[in-house]
C-alpha cells in the first residue's frame, strides 16, 4: 500500500508537511512549522501523527521556518534519516533553524522573568542544541540531477526561484498498484521577471499528480515599481522626521529590500548611512546570498560584475550584536531599520514597534504576506492597539503595505507554471494557501488552464499515491 498524508498548510499557509509512505517506508517532504495564532502555534507542541523514528528521509524544498522549522523537533524524537535539500538551502537552514532556537530560548526565559505568559513555565520548542544535531542530518544535493532517497525511490528538485536554493521536488516511486509514478510537490513557487534570482522552473515532464501552492491564489499582485514605491514612502516618512520601521523575513524578502534599498543609494535618492540592517540572521543570510553567483539572474550578475552588488558588506550598516540594536532606540534621526521577523510575531523587530508606534512621524511598512493571527496582519488590518511584551502599545504610527516585493507568485505567475507543463496532470491538489485562496486558484486552473478540479486536502487527509 502506497499513500500521501497531508499534515499541514492545509487551509493556511504555515506548518508544511507531507507524508509518503510505501508499506514500512516512509518519507517526510518539509517539517515545517505552524506560525500564526495561538491556535495555530499549539499545533507545534502535539506530537507528531507518525513515530519520527520510522521516517526514512527527508526532502526539504527550502529553508523557510514554515517549511524546515520542526525538524529539530523531528531529530529531538527519534528521527536518524537524512535530510535531503539543495546546495545552498543547507547553509540558510543552519542559519533559520539555530536562529529559531535562540529566539524561542530567549523569549522563555524574558517571559519568565517579566511574568508574561500563559504558561506557569514557559520552555521554548527546542533549543540550539537540538537545531545543531537536526543539521547533522542534512545531505546537499545538485537541481535537476535525480538521486534515490530509498531503492526504487527517486527525487529530482528544480528551482522554485522564491528564495535562494527553494526548490520543486519530483517523486518518483511505484503506486499501490505498481506503477511508477511522479508527484510533484511545488513548495513556494516564486515570481517571474523580478530581481535576483532566476525564474521558477516547472517539471520538465508532466507528473502523474501535483500539489501546488496557493498562497495567492485569489489575487494579483499590484502593478508598478518597487523601487519608486519605497522610495516615496521613504521621502514622505522622513520628511515628517520619521522612521521607517520594515519587518522582513530574513531569508529572501531583506535581500530584495537590500537590491532596491542601493538603487536608491546609486540613484542619489537616499543616504546609505540612514539605512540599518538589524538582523544577524538577515546579515549572514546576505552573506550566503554571495557565495551562489550561479543563482543569480542576468540584471543581479551585472551588478556585481560592475562592482555594484548590494550585498556587499560596505553597503548598510549592520546591527549583529544587541548592543548596536539597543543603540538605535537613542537615535532621533531619520532611519530606515530593516529588522526580522517578517510577520512582527518575534525578533528584534517587536522591540522597536514596542518604542516606535506610538509617534505618529513613523511608518511601518510590510512587504510580504501576514498571516492570519500575526502581529503583522493586526496592524495591516487597522489595529489601534497591540499587546507586546505584556504592555498594550497604541498604534500611531502609520502602517503601509508594498505587495509588489511578495517571493510567492500571484494567481497569474501560478496558472503561468500550470500552463507550462507539457500536459495536465492526472490529479491536483492545493495546499499553502486559505482557503478562499485555494479556491479561487482551483476554479481558474480547471477554466484557464484544463487542469482537473484540484482537491482541498484537510489536514490529515490521507490519498493513494
Amino acid at each position: 500500500m502506497s499513500d500521501v498524508t497531508f499534515l499541514g498548510a492545509c487551509g493556511t499557509v504555515t506548518g508544511s508537511m507531507s507524508l509518503l509512505a510505501w508499506g514500512e517506508h516512509k518519507v517526510l517532504v518539509d517539517c515545517g512549522m505552524f506560525q500564526g495564532g495561538l491556535e495555530l502555534e499549539q499545533r507545534n507542541r502535539e506530537p507528531f501523527p507518525f513515530a519520527p523514528v520510522a521516517i526514512d528521509a527527508v526532502v526539504l524544498t527550502h529553508a523557510h521556518l514554515d517549511h524546515s522549522g520542526r525538524l529539530p523537533l523531528l531529530a529531538l524524537q527519534g528521527f536518524r534519516g537524512p535530510i535531503y535539500c539543495s546546495r545552498p538551502t543547507r547553509g540558510l537552514v543552519s542559519l533559520v533553524l539555530r536562529d529559531a532556537a535562540k529566539l524561542q530560548e530567549e523569549e522563555a526565559g524574558y517571559a519568565r522573568r517579566h511574568n508574561y505568559s500563559r504558561h506557569a513555565e514557559p520552555t521554548p520548542l527546542y533549543r540550539e542544541e537540538d537545531a545543531r544535531q537536526a543539521l547533522q542530518h542534512i545531505r546537499r544535493v545538485a537541481f535537476d540531477e535525480p538521486f534515490e532517497v530509498l531503492p526504487g525511490i527517486s527525487v529530482r528538485l528544480r528551482r522554485a526561484g522564491h528564495l535562494l536554493g527553494a526548490a520543486t521536488a519530483e517523486l518518483t516511486a511505484k503506486g499501490s498498484d505498481g506503477e511508477r509514478r511522479t508527484w510533484c510537490f511545488s513548495g513556494d513557487v516564486g515570481r517571474f521577471g523580478v530581481p535576483i534570482l532566476q525564474d521558477p522552473e516547472p517539471p520538465l515532464s508532466t507528473p502523474d499528480t501535483v500539489l501546488l501552492e496557493s498562497t495567492y491564489g485569489d489575487r494579483r499582485h499590484p502593478a508598478g515599481d518597487p523601487r519608486a514605491a519605497l522610495g516615496e514612502i521613504i521621502r514622505e516618512t522622513f520628511g515628517r522626521g520619521g522612521m521607517l520601521l520594515i519587518p522582513a523575513f530574513a531569508l529572501g524578502r531583506t535581500q530584495d529590500l537590500l537590491y532596491h534599498l542601493a538603487a536608491l543609494v546609486d540613484a542619489g535618492e537616499l543616504a546609505a548611512d540612514t539605512v540599518f540592517v538589524d538582523s544577524p540572521m538577515a546579515i549572514s543570510a546576505t552573506e550566503l546570498y554571495a557565495e551562489f553567483p550561479g543563482e543569480y539572474d542576468e540584471d543581479l550578475t551585472a551588478l556585481v560584475a560592475a562592482d555594484k552588488s548590494p550585498f556587499a558588506l560596505e553597503r548598510f550598516a549592520r546591527c549583529r550584536t544587541r548592543e548596536q540594536s539597543q543603540a538605535l532606540n537613542a537615535r532621533r534621526e531619520p532611519a530606515v531599520i530593516v529588522a526580522g521577523s517578517g510577520m512582527a510575531n518575534g525578533g528584534r523587530i517587536v522591540h522597536h514597534l514596542e518604542l516606535r508606534l506610538p509617534d505618529p512621524r513613523n511608518t511601518v511598512l510590510f512587504a510580504g504576506f501576514q498571516a492570519a493571527g500575526t502581529r503583522g496582519r493586526a496592524l495591516v488590518d487597522g489595529a489601534q492597539e497591540l499587546a507586546i511584551h505584556g504592555h498594550t502599545v497604541p498604534v500611531r504610527a502609520q502602517v503601509k503595505t508594498l505587495q509588489m516585493l511578495s517571493a510567492h507568485g500571484d494567481r497569474d505567475e501560478l496558472l503561468r507554471w500550470a500552463r507550462a507543463l507539457p500536459a495536465p496532470p492526472r490529479r491536483v491538489f492545493l495546499n499553502h494557501g486559505e482557503d478562499p485562496s485555494r479556491e479561487s486558484l482551483a476554479r481558474a486552473l480547471q477554466a484557464e488552464v484544463g487542469w482537473p478540479l484540484p482537491g482541498l486536502p484537510i489536514h490529515g487527509q490521507k490519498v493513494p499515491f
